[in-house]
């Protein structure tokens, strides 16, 4: 069941032009409406790639299944997109709604944190952008990894979050046209502590063995609107992801022996012993 969309409390940066809003649960999301500027499939690639990176223990924020009513929109002069440089009203109906990661009166929330602040490890899940990158290769995110950093009031470290999974399976196209650079963080310095497969863990098992049933059920939750009841391509879509979960360490593999050269303190080890380290843990 969608929940109730109350107030509206500012714009949000960013291609889709989202907006923060308040829920009748009392919690804050950020929605992205279907006549976005980006693609209306989006909210799909949100929806299911928010609802996989869950599963996979990845620190994403929530995601819910929002509702925005005719009478707010009218009653909201902020409620609109720019669409072709015209002012176009956010459709009213179902649309996708990431819960922001904590509430703006209880704690801080960043876009960005400079290079040496990450290496003086003041970040405390910094393990969880290697999950990412595995996540990232999976579902060929075409934009690089977004997240933002949040810290509850006086804490002294920041928690990454991973925001913005619309750009997966190449934006509103479903393709996965893979390139090493492609679904990756900016900086290096995230990437210090992976020193072999093992630091992969437990994501990447946990995207090798996901099931098929799960990801179908999962794909079936999303609103048929959110990619206009395009039945074919949704399972042509989960077919594409379930054969991909095999490819993960490959994809993976380029990205490393790239020019990036990202994982500096590498250990080599053979295929073998390190897909048997991975899928053991």
């Amino acid at each position: 069941m969608a929940i109730a969309i109350v107030q509206h409390i500012r714009r949000m940066r960013g291609g889709a032009q989202s907006h923060l809003m308040r829920a009748a649960d009392g919690h804050f999301y950020v929605v992205k409406f279907q006549n976005n500027p980006q693609h209306l499939r989006v909210l799909s690639n949100e929806w299911l790639g928010g609802k996989l990176a869950e599963r996979l223990g990845l620190p994403a924020p929530a995601c819910e299944i929002v509702e925005v009513g005719e009478w707010l929109i009218r009653k909201t002069p902020d409620l609109h997109m720019q669409l072709a440089g015209k002012q176009v009203a956010c459709r009213s109906g179902l649309h996708f709604g990431s819960r922001f990661v904590v509430s703006p009166m209880e704690g801080q929330v960043l876009d960005y944190l400079p290079e040496s602040l990450l290496a003086e490890s003041r970040v405390r899940n910094l393990e969880a952008f290697a999950g990412a990158l595995a996540f990232d290769k999976w579902l060929c995110n075409a934009d690089g990894r977004q997240v933002v950093y949040w810290r509850r009031g006086r804490e002294r470290k920041y928690a990454i979050a991973m925001v913005d999974q619309g750009h997966c399976f190449n934006d509103g196209e479903w393709i996965f046209p893979d390139s090493p650079l492609r679904g990756v963080f900016g900086s290096n310095e995230v990437y210090s502590r992976i020193v072999n497969w093992a630091s992969f863990q437990p994501w990447l098992s946990r995207i090798e063995n996901f099931t098929e049933k799960e990801i179908w059920k999962l794909s079936e939750t999303a609103p048929p609107e959110w990619y206009d009841a395009a039945w074919d391509a949704m399972q042509a879509l989960v077919s594409k992801l379930i054969q991909r979960q095999s490819r993960v360490r490959e994809l993976i593999d380029a990205f490393r022996t790239s020019s990036r050269a990202p994982f500096p303190r590498w250990s080599e080890s053979s295929p073998a012993q390190s897909h048997v380290a991975g899928t053991t843990q």
